[in-house]
């Protein structure tokens, strides 16, 4: 049959594994798809520069909008990632009638609405399985496989930078420092490694699940984000101690009444017995939890160039076969078009530690606080004396807005020395 033929947006470690899939798997694609693959050609920033994998001369360009508006392209891959330039090029690419696969979460959170309205336009398809957690088969299944079902909750660490760096506090004693310059000596911290510490990526990732997961419009300013900056070596040895490990967590959660629904991402302790515990290193895994199905879990390589490449090429291999019989995947599905809810109205528990003065009625002034705010206390215990006493405070359920109140009144208080750490705790319930 006439080859099917694929721009290629972007020659970076992603880019170069996927042309290198395309070359040592062509006779196997070409079967599974029904028409064999040609790479029509191979946008890039600079054309002298010295790549990983050998690209014919006549394939590269620096001219991205006219190599995908050509006639005879097919399908566009991008993995330049960004805003711009990708979103004007897979916009005029799905506009054209071309469809597109990309690996872009920041863009698909930020403005997936426009993509999805070109592609509806150019009759053409958007996949974008490789936007989280690399490897995974994840997205696919929120979108098709549990689409007769009712998703509760997405908890998952979608992040292998923030994991690695936790996962060596945890098992070393490191600092967040030592964590971090080791991660970016291994190559799995970027030398600005802002995105990743801070949660944006998280963010993004989770924004995209949310959507899938209850069929409504979430953008990344819909998910409320914390980073690890702050966590100490401290605060993971009192977690471990306790028989948790923190992690940080992209957590998507309808509320009881399923008229409304949460996205955050944030560190939190999860018990040292949960799936999600033992996942280490770069790995990503993510928890979902449906109506029917149940508790199901993922795990794998959440990034790498290989890893990612062959998400794109699992996508590609699907809009190529859509192609050839003339139909779609499956468009943006936003019916429900539920509200998410503020995080202050999120109900959660927390590890709570706090410096305080040993004296009598300590103990007693403190639960006072936390019962004038309807906060629960689950455990309590006292380590150290003289300067060193500390009270270590486990909470029931409660709304995030009243531990924040609570938080902020033992500030206040003249017993109170210091609040030393504030986590939340997940998974145990």
């Amino acid at each position: 049959m006439k080859p099917l033929k694929v721009a290629l947006l972007g020659c970076g470690v992603v880019g170069t594994q996927v042309i290198r899939l395309m070359h040592e798997q062509a006779d196997d694609l070409a079967a599974r798809i029904g028409a064999p693959l040609e790479l029509a050609g191979v946008a890039v920033r600079r054309l002298g520069r010295k790549r990983d994998i050998e690209v014919g001369p006549e394939l590269l360009t620096t001219d991205a909008e006219a190599l995908v508006t050509r006639d005879d392209v097919d399908i566009v891959i991008e993995v330049i990632g960004g805003i711009e330039p990708a979103r004007s090029l897979i916009v005029a690419a799905l506009s054209g009638g071309k469809s597109v696969v990309t690996a872009n979460k920041a863009l698909l959170a930020e403005d997936g609405a426009s993509l999805y309205e070109a592609a509806r336009q150019g009759n053409g398809d958007l996949y974008f399985e490789a936007s989280v957690a690399g490897a995974i088969p994840l997205l696919r299944p929120l979108r098709e496989s549990l689409a007769g079902d009712h998703v509760k909750r997405v908890l998952g660490i979608v992040n292998g930078t923030t994991n690695y760096i936790l996962d060596k506090m945890d098992t070393t004693g490191a600092s967040f420092t030592d964590a971090l310059e080791e991660a970016q000596t291994l190559g799995y911290a970027e030398a600005d490694p802002t995105a990743d510490v801070e949660g944006f990526d998280a963010a993004a990732k989770a924004a995209i699940l949310a959507g899938l997961a209850y069929h409504s419009r979430v953008t990344a300013a819909d998910v409320h984000r914390e980073g690890i900056t702050e966590i100490t070596a401290t605060d993971v040895a009192s977690a471990k101690d306790m028989g948790y490990v923190i992690k940080l967590l992209a957590i998507c959660a309808r509320s009881d009444d399923g008229r409304s629904f949460g996205v955050r991402v944030h560190p939190a302790m999860i018990p040292r017995s949960h799936p999600l515990a033992g996942v280490r290193e770069a790995y990503n895994a993510v928890f979902v939890e449906a109506e029917s199905a149940g508790q199901l879990m993922f795990y794998g390589k959440g990034a790498g160039g290989a890893p990612t490449a062959s998400a794109v090429l699992g996508d590609l291999v699907a809009v190529a076969r859509n192609r050839l019989v003339g139909t779609r995947g499956p468009d943006e599905s936003t019916y429900a078009d539920l509200a998410v809810h503020p995080m202050g109205e999120t109900v959660t528990r927390c590890h709570v530690a706090l410096d305080v003065a040993d004296k009598p009625g300590v103990l007693a002034r403190v639960a006072e606080l936390f019962a004038k705010h309807d906060v629960s206390i689950q455990t309590v215990r006292q380590e150290g004396h003289g300067d060193d006493a500390q009270l270590v405070i486990v909470t029931h359920r409660a709304t995030d807005a009243a531990l924040s109140a609570t938080m902020e009144g033992l500030r206040e208080l003249d017993i109170v020395r210091a609040v030393a750490s504030v986590m939340r705790v997940e998974g145990d319930d």
